[in-house]
């Protein structure tokens, strides 16, 4: 992917990035500032064309958004003159479907995400942690084959952020969806990749991929045992000292 900037010179965002996905995998891409880990994403999305190569998705071209792809974002983007329950069947309704059908299955979402008598609430009388469980089940209320997640607990405290990755991965092993995660956060992309991918800058590539277990096992233990587990420190570690050395070469501080 290639952006043309105004003053009529180029920036290459992603080069030579090759992946392929499973029905049903979690995938986790991390990296620097600056790798195109968004890109890549929006690229998935449908939101960007790439300047060469293609996406393809259930053995058809992808060329725009469409319901198969779900995007949650890092904010929740909802309706804030819609209450909770309109924002999450605001899918099934656009696309006609029985308002007792969107009812049972929005009753089904707010039990799922945890949220189970909040549907009457406006936005705003909900937290930040809340608001992405609110994202996450209008997401699922559109039967996506994959959900697309930029940066989805960012911008949450600590505790919540860990509550809402136990979410992910009950989620995940509960519908089996197929889930691309980009974060910043080594920790979170060890703990809900089954398969983590760091990406490098200048131009964004793929730089080393890994096969974990740890999502796998966070569906059966505490995540904090998980953190505890030798490997998962290990792989950390490791994971930590590539990406710092890729931010001091971006600022010029290793030859």
């Amino acid at each position: 992917m290639t952006f043309t900037l105004p003053n009529g010179h180029s920036i290459e965002a992603l080069k030579n990035v090759s992946l392929s996905l499973k029905k049903g995998e979690i995938l986790s891409i991390l990296g620097p500032s600056g790798c195109g880990k968004t890109t890549l994403l929006n690229i998935l999305a449908g939101f960007l064309s790439p300047t060469h190569g293609q996406v393809s998705m259930n053995g058809h071209p992808v060329v725009g958004p469409a319901p198969e792809r779900g995007m949650v974002f890092q904010q929740g983007a909802l309706f804030e003159w819609m209450n909770i329950r309109d924002n999450i069947g605001f899918g099934p309704a656009m696309k006609g479907e029985p308002k007792e059908k969107t009812k049972k299955e929005v009753d089904t979402l707010l039990e799922t995400v945890g949220l189970h008598g909040f549907g009457e609430k406006a936005v705003y009388e909900l937290s930040g942690g809340m608001q992405q469980r609110v994202a996450l089940a209008r997401c699922l209320a559109n039967h996506p084959d994959i959900i697309l997640m930029d940066e989805p607990l960012g911008a949450l405290d600590a505790l919540t952020r860990e509550k809402m990755q136990g979410l992910i991965l009950k989620i995940w092993q509960e519908t089996g969806k197929t889930i691309i995660l980009i974060t910043h956060s080594v920790e979170e992309a060890l703990l809900l990749g089954e398969r983590l991918l760091v990406m490098a800058p200048r131009p964004g590539r793929i730089h080393k991929e890994y096969a974990l277990p740890f999502a796998k096992l966070g569906t059966e233990k505490d995540l904090r045992e998980i953190k505890k587990h030798p490997d998962f420190s290990a792989k950390r570690d490791e994971i930590l000292t590539m990406i710092w050395e890729m931010e001091e070469e971006i600022m010029g501080k290793k030859a």
